[in-house]
């Protein structure tokens, strides 16, 4: 996309779009990044570039968003332009057909999301916070514009936190509504405690699944990135590689993606790795930052009972509760978290679409969306496996 030069309150603001992380400097970049998000930095986005897991062969043409000032970067949106909609979790194959129906072309569109990645986090990345709502706006703005201008049919932004949501609402874009299913710490010594706030069934029902991974004689190492050998990483990719595989889908991620970000931010990716024997027969692949531990991908060599639960929930809640961190989000979907202490938080996105008539008709659908996730999220709230004092403590609000 061509270079834009945007009038401001203060001095001008030159637009890029980048066709590849790697035109900016890594650490002009992540000063752009609040706190240590993982999924948002530079290294991240870089290795799945030149792993070639995203990019235009695979219909994820990197199109960053760039704002300078004197040439230094002052804010950054992440962005691709899409040719098909696999691998964001929010879901818009209906309005594709609907465009392909009518004779439009739905694709491309304009996507601001990490790929592969359900998190909700910063989308509009903004170094200097007393001028975030100008910068904001300029970033909002200059998106929109270049939709308009390509002849895109959208631009959608994925998992936002909620004053950025909030901004895309003020600027006239769509927001949908969705649930997640997240654990938190209220400062549990032990995981025994975390289960002493548990009903007696959910709690006996919690205790003996993890019993029957135990008695079935399987250990569990826990390893960071860069731990993990190559002759290892080889084994685990190929558990993690037949998950997709056997529900006929290629895996998103490539053996030498994991390899590369395990060597850049080997202290943020975290691998449960289960072994019978001695050897491996699955893992559970978790990123982390300082506050948060994040699943991701999970696979195993075989059936085991129980396997599941406790190498993607119960060694995660046990890893936050060890390591003081506040908060698990173990990935999308998914009501049989509920019953292992998981309780429901809403997501977000936005979307801007060009088109009048499809845009006041997407607008309806997801007024008609929220409220049926509100009522869902509503119902999850008699499930929680909490004390009724503790559950009181935990239910969704609309």
């Amino acid at each position: 996309m061509p270079t834009d030069t945007l009038s401001a309150t203060t001095p001008t603001l030159t637009a890029r779009f980048l066709d590849g992380i790697a035109a900016v400097d890594a650490a002009q970049w992540n000063a752009l990044v609040a706190g240590d998000a993982p999924f948002l930095r530079h290294e991240f986005l870089l290795t799945l570039e030149e792993t070639g897991c995203v990019g235009a062969g695979n219909g994820w043409t990197p199109q960053h968003l760039l704002l300078s000032e004197d040439r230094r970067p002052v804010a950054a949106v992440p962005g691709y332009l899409k040719s098909h909609s696999r691998g964001e979790f929010v879901f818009d194959f209906s309005w594709a057909n609907a465009y392909h129906q009518h004779g439009l072309a739905y694709y491309p569109k304009l996507l601001s999301a990490i790929p592969f990645t359900p998190v909700t986090g910063p989308r509009l990345l903004v170094a200097d916070a007393s001028r975030r709502r100008e910068l904001e706006d300029a970033l909002v703005r200059t998106a929109k514009e270049a939709v308009k201008r390509l002849g895109l049919s959208s631009w959608h932004v994925l998992f936002p936190q909620d004053h950025e949501a909030a901004q895309l609402e003020r600027a006239g874009m769509t927001l949908r509504r969705d649930v997640q299913f997240h654990w938190h710490n209220r400062g549990y010594g032990s995981f025994e405690d975390f289960l002493a706030t548990f009903t007696a069934e959910k709690r006996k029902k919690a205790r003996r699944e993890r019993r029957r991974v135990a008695e079935a004689g399987i250990t569990f190492d826990t390893l960071t990135g860069g731990e993990v050998d190559a002759a290892l990483w080889r084994r685990l990719y190929g558990f993690y590689a037949d998950t997709f595989h056997r529900h006929g889908h290629r895996p998103y991620l490539n053996l030498e993606f994991f390899r590369r970000i395990a060597t850049r931010l080997p202290e943020s990716l975290l691998l449960k790795v289960a072994r019978l024997g001695g050897e491996p027969i699955a893992v559970a692949i978790f990123f982390q930052d300082a506050t948060c531990l994040y699943g991701r991908y999970w696979g195993a060599g075989g059936e085991y009972h129980s396997l599941h639960f406790e190498a993607c929930y119960y060694q995660g809640i046990e890893h936050c509760i060890q390591h003081g961190l506040a908060r698990f989000e173990p990935g999308t979907q998914g009501e049989h978290k509920v019953p292992r202490g998981f309780v429901p938080a809403y997501t977000r996105s936005a979307h801007f679409i060009a088109h009048p008539g499809f845009s006041a008709a997407i607008r309806e659908f997801a007024g008609r969306e929220a409220r049926a996730v509100e009522e869902y999220a509503q119902g999850i709230n008699d499930h929680l496996p909490f004390h009724r004092e503790e559950a009181g403590d935990w239910r969704i609000e609309p």
